[in-house]
């Protein structure tokens, strides 16, 4: 089963408002009583926190409904009804949640951020509230606020320093592999990686940062194709985007411009990112062939050749991405 889910819709009801109470006094010796009745409690929240050890929607999958509690009614001597309790929704960090149009409701980025995705609804007032000079005992109280319901969509997008881009096939796996402590299923075939994966790259004893392996882009995948734009979201969150492009690809340039135009298509910010070209597989290059390759590629982004096998090359590719992760804006 795969356990990567990245796209949850829940419907989600808050609770109701306790109504108020319209409760008059009745005590020994006392002939007319006024007005004590209390104000009902306030409906149960729904409310979205942070849960730094969940790294995916999984536990959600096949949540459809979740409903806070209502508030409970208020009473006499100006007792305030209970309210109701909160439902709390737990999301890996990088859940952005909109309603069912799409509209922005809030995300999660940081360890410790929650909010109230759907607010219960008010208490009532009670009949003491109501009281004045020429109506002494009245004899009414407000209802609670009615509950409130809504479609809500959770979205992952995979917190991550580096995003590595490329085709299928490309290496990028066997690079977190190497890089990481990470343990992608690796394959010589297309859409080995069906999911995001993720690894810590340990840079020089001192620093670390995050890299993510997204299933490869196809041509035509902002339309659809392929795997689509499933996982294009999550390059969305990176700081940095690694393009790798196999040695033996049969056009270098024409692969990085493809892989370029599928990003830009999907959302034109991506081109704002800082940006690494590695040629992956390069054991199978000698100097004139690596040599020959490079007049081939752009000009306007650091290049580095490289080999997970091999393991060359890649203490400058972690120089170079730290380098960018690091750099003053």
């Amino acid at each position: 089963m795969n356990n990567f889910i990245d796209h949850v819709k829940i419907n989600v009801t808050s609770g109701k408002g306790g109504a108020g109470s319209a409760h008059l006094r009745r005590e020994k010796y006392v002939d007319k009583g006024g007005p004590d009745g209390g104000d009902g409690g306030r409906g149960g929240h729904i409310i979205v926190r942070a849960d730094p050890n969940k790294w995916t929607l999984f536990h959600l999958r096949f949540t459809r409904h979740l409903k806070a509690e209502k508030g409970g009614n208020g009473g006499k001597q100006r007792s305030t009804g209970k309210d109701g309790k909160d439902v709390v929704i737990e999301v890996p960090l990088g859940t952005v949640v909109n309603d069912e149009h799409g509209n922005f409701l809030g995300e999660i980025t940081d360890i410790g951020d929650e909010f109230v995705v759907l607010e219960g609804g008010r208490g009532g007032l009670g009949n003491w509230h109501f009281k004045t000079a020429t109506k002494q005992t009245p004899r009414y109280a407000q209802p609670g606020e009615p509950a409130k319901q809504m479609d809500i969509v959770f979205e992952l997008k995979i917190l991550a320093d580096v995003g590595l881009v490329g085709f299928p096939n490309a290496g990028k796996s066997t690079l977190l592999s190497v890089i990481t402590a990470a343990k992608p299923k690796i394959g010589d075939y297309e859409f080995t990686t069906l999911t995001p994966n993720l690894g810590i790259v340990d840079y020089r004893g001192f620093g670390s940062f995050v890299m993510a392996d997204i299933p490869g882009i196809i041509e035509g995948a902002s339309d659809g194709k392929g795997l689509g734009i499933r996982f294009l979201r999550h390059i969305e969150r990176n700081a940095a985007l690694l393009f790798i492009i196999p040695a033996d690809s049969e056009d270098h340039k024409k692969e990085y411009d493809i892989l370029l135009n599928e990003l830009e298509q999907y959302n034109k910010e991506l081109l704002d990112k800082d940006r690494v070209l590695a040629i992956s597989k390069s054991d199978m290059l000698d100097e004139e062939l690596k040599a020959l390759i490079q007049k081939q590629l752009p000009t306007d982004l650091p290049t580095v050749f490289i080999s997970s096998v091999a393991q060359t090359g890649l203490s400058e590719l972690k120089d170079i991405l730290w380098e960018k992760l690091n750099q003053e804006v």
